[in-house]
């Protein structure tokens, strides 16, 4: 019964169309499948050169952009009075006040051929030792491993003048906030000792010494403030990050992109296919530019898996354009013997070439 149904639909093309609905069917999901599997491996493949561009651009910007500020701590010591004396004395501080800095127990903490600024930031009490102190002078000095000094410097700074008026009504003025602890009577001196220091490759700094040259000075806190002086690229990486970011980027994905292409055209590139391909590719444009050849062939030969078999005595055509002078013994095995073939120039683009190539019964 089965077989009968069958029958009548396949006479009536049923079956033909039904196989021809199912093959299409087949091919145009496998085509969809091979189509998103393509799209999929190159947005990926997409996303990893993206990805690789800028993990490039960031090792770049913290290997080119210095760190832009040091902050030390200056903890500063003197020797008292009273153990200098061994008795009461109205004064306490009978030397210099002097600090040992640690920049880095490391090699470096600058980078080589960066000039930075070196500033001694002072907190000091409006005190009235210190209106009457005027100008003192502070000076720092740059050590190397061993204590070799690196560089010396010495600046001036005093207290900034308030007439005994303009105090008065700013005491008016801002008392609650002093009475309140949310403001004091102090300033801010800024002492740069350094304005363009720059790292040396053979004596790094790694130590800093502060003196103040004044017994008398009075000082809250201070600290040393490195910073970076940019110029160039490396201003415009650390102020602009974003838009650094997204033309780096940019500019890794092209070159990234030009020695992919440029490493494939040399790979795969067409003066450089080896073997069969060469092989064929010389057949085809043999077989573009010259005039169709004879084969003198007689036994069988399999050339690159194809195979030509002599029906008669006669001389067989080839596409190949090559004459073929003898078929040789060699070692138990019958070779084709491929030598240069003579052709005539009949448009400018036809060259000659050599190929002389041995091929045995059963390996190409």
């Amino acid at each position: 019964m089965i077989n009968i149904v069958y029958k009548i639909l396949n006479a009536l093309g049923v079956i033909r169309r039904y196989d021809s609905l199912k093959n299409k069917t087949v091919k145009t999901t496998y085509d969809t499948i091979d189509a998103f599997f393509k799209i999929g491996l190159s947005v990926l493949f997409c996303l990893v050169l993206i990805w690789i561009s800028v993990l490039f651009y960031v090792l770049f910007y913290y290997t080119y952009v210095p760190t832009i500020e040091h902050i030390k701590p200056v903890y500063l010591q003197f020797t008292s009075c009273d153990a200098t004396y061994d008795k009461p004395s109205s004064r306490a501080v009978c030397g210099f006040p002097k600090a040992h800095v640690q920049l880095t127990r490391y090699n470096s903490l600058l980078m080589v051929g960066q000039p930075y600024k070196i500033t001694v930031m002072m907190e000091l009490p409006e005190s009235e030792s210190n209106k009457q102190l005027g100008m003192f002078m502070v000076c720092g000095q740059m050590v190397g491993k061993g204590g070799a000094s690196v560089a010396h410097s010495c600046r001036s700074t005093m207290l900034r003048y308030r007439s005994p008026l303009l105090h008065v009504l700013r005491l008016f003025a801002l008392g609650p906030f002093f009475v309140l602890n949310f403001m004091e009577e102090k300033q801010t001196l800024a002492v740069e000792l350094f304005s363009n220091f720059e790292e040396d490759q053979n004596f790094p700094a790694t130590d800093m010494y502060v003196e103040l040259k004044s017994d008398r000075v009075e000082v809250y806190s201070a600290k040393v403030q490195i910073d970076a002086h940019l110029s160039g690229l490396r201003y415009i990486m650390f102020h602009w990050p974003f838009f650094s970011a997204v033309l780096g980027s940019i500019f890794n994905l092209g070159v990234i992109v030009f020695v992919m292409l440029l490493s494939w055209y040399k790979l795969y590139g067409p003066n450089n296919l080896t073997g069969k391909e060469f092989i064929i590719k010389q057949f085809k444009q043999l077989k573009e530019l010259a005039p169709m050849r004879k084969l003198m062939y007689t036994p069988k030969v399999e050339i690159l898996g194809e195979s030509w078999e002599k029906e008669d005595s006669d001389n067989r055509s080839f596409t190949g354009d090559e004459t073929v002078e003898n078929v040789e013994e060699i070692e138990g095995k019958k070779c084709l013997i491929l030598k240069e073939a003579e052709f005539e120039e009949e448009t400018p683009q036809e060259r000659k070439f050599v190929l002389e190539r041995k091929l045995s019964s059963s390996d190409a």
